[in-house]
């Protein structure tokens, strides 16, 4: 049996981890400063209570001292807040890779998968979809500290041999997703259209974005922990994301159909960060693990709906299930 530790497991991403390691059967613990739900279906995972921002190089140790898999899901800020306050993003976030890889390095190695973020690190794309070997120029705080923290990682693997993974996801949506951190377009526009709010757009809408469902990026994530080491200390690094662009007003046009109404569109002026397109080259992980995404945006949005029909308030989605190229 496989011991993971999960940073950051309470979250959205992590959550959804934790449920499919536990589902398959590995022993799971949880570091977060948020209560893990309960699960009706599964045992539950240990959940350690910290504050990660602020955890000790000993609390670090004692945390990672068993785990044959480390799970950095754990990042406080996003676009808009980092770039309110960039150096509190970098010390919070950034400090806490270095200190993680501190301890990993004490105690003599050990695998650690980053979640990094591929809608933020390469910035104005010279070429669509972008490949993981495109220049790394962020326009945002947020991703200047993403792409710090990536840096420690690759350097962690080469002067001292972790096993250090990058993912580089794109946009994940999906049931369990909590609106009130302002992060996640497709979850963002869903609650607030069954609400029958207004929806709040920068721009005209037409920028396109790559968006995954949370089964795929889970899987996703399964795959690339689950690979065996390789011996070569070049950076592992992998982009997932579903590889296919699409608008704003694209994923309106989705919801006013399965709705069968229009949605009242407030547009605000663009942001200087927001860059129009987006899309990540997901050949690579294609050819490494044979895994693919199997949801199409407007069914991953349609299962979405049938979710939070049946439960608003639920903390996962009931479509996250094992692919058979994983675990």
């Amino acid at each position: 049996m496989t011991m993971h530790l999960v940073l950051g497991g309470a979250g959205f991403l992590g959550r959804h981890v934790v449920r499919s390691l536990l589902m398959r059967g590995d022993e799971v613990t949880v570091a977060d400063r948020t209560y893990f739900p309960a699960l009706c279906d599964l045992p539950p995972p240990k959940v350690v209570m910290i504050d990660l921002a602020r955890a000790t190089g000993s609390e670090l140790d004692d945390l990672v001292s068993s785990a044959d898999v480390i799970h950095n899901y754990a990042w406080s800020t996003i676009p808009q807040t980092a770039n309110a306050d960039p150096l509190a993003d970098l010390v919070g976030n950034v400090g806490l890779v270095i200190k993680l890889l501190e301890a990993v390095r004490r105690r003599g190695g050990g695998r650690i998968i980053f979640s990094s973020s591929g809608g933020t690190v390469y910035g104005r794309l010279r070429s669509v979809p972008v490949p993981e070997t495109h220049a790394l120029a962020p326009l945002t705080a947020y991703g200047a500290s993403k792409v710090s923290a990536e840096t420690y990682l690759n350097y962690y693997r080469e002067l001292y041999g972790l096993d250090t993974r990058v993912a580089r996801i794109a946009n994940p949506y999906g049931a369990g997703q909590r609106i009130e951190r302002l992060q996640g377009v497709v979850t963002t526009i869903v609650h607030r259209a069954l609400s029958g709010d207004s929806i709040e757009i920068w721009g005209d809408g037409e920028a396109i974005r790559d968006f995954i469902h949370i089964s795929d990026a889970t899987n996703a994530l399964l795959s690339i922990a689950d690979a065996l080491e390789s011996t070569d200390r070049s950076p592992f690094l992998f982009n997932i994301g579903s590889g296919t662009g699409s608008s704003i007003n694209h994923i309106l046009a989705i919801i006013e159909r399965r709705l069968e109404r229009k949605i009242a569109v407030l547009h605000r002026p663009g942001r200087l960060f927001d860059v129009p397109i987006s899309v990540l080259d997901i050949s690579k992980i294609k050819q490494a693990f044979a895994w693919r995404p199997e949801f199409s945006l407007e069914t991953g949005i349609s299962e979405m709906f049938d979710d939070l029909e049946e439960d608003p308030a639920r903390l996962f989605s009931s479509r996250v299930r094992l692919s058979d190229r994983t675990g």
